[in-house]
């Protein structure tokens, strides 16, 4: 299994309980997936650049995971047709060694 960082941008219409409720089923999402969540990390909200889908604001919370390569494209199509996610980003996580 490989780590990756995930950063979701949802949706603001809603309160911190139901945040709480959309990160819960992420979370459930990705272990049906066969990936584990080693750690949830809630930003809160943000300003955007520009207007996505009509929202000016996100509410933004990063995932770090595990999760086999094959299974990252279809976690991607997942999220798109979830309508709390404005925007979905998954990068592999790289461990780096510095020579001394």
């Amino acid at each position: 299994m490989r780590k990756y960082e995930l950063l979701c941008m949802l949706k603001t219409g809603f309160d911190i309980e139901n945040a709480e409720q959309v990160t819960e089923n992420l979370e459930k999402t990705i272990k049906n997936q066969g990936g584990n969540v080693e750690e949830t990390n809630k930003i809160g909200r943000k300003r955007l650049a520009y207007d996505i889908k009509g929202n000016r604001d996100s509410f933004c919370v990063t995932f770090d995971i595990e999760l086999e390569a094959d299974k990252v494209k279809e976690l991607k199509r997942i999220l798109k047709l979830n309508d709390n996610v404005l925007r979905e980003f998954i990068t592999l996580k790289t461990t780096s060694k510095v020579a001394t």
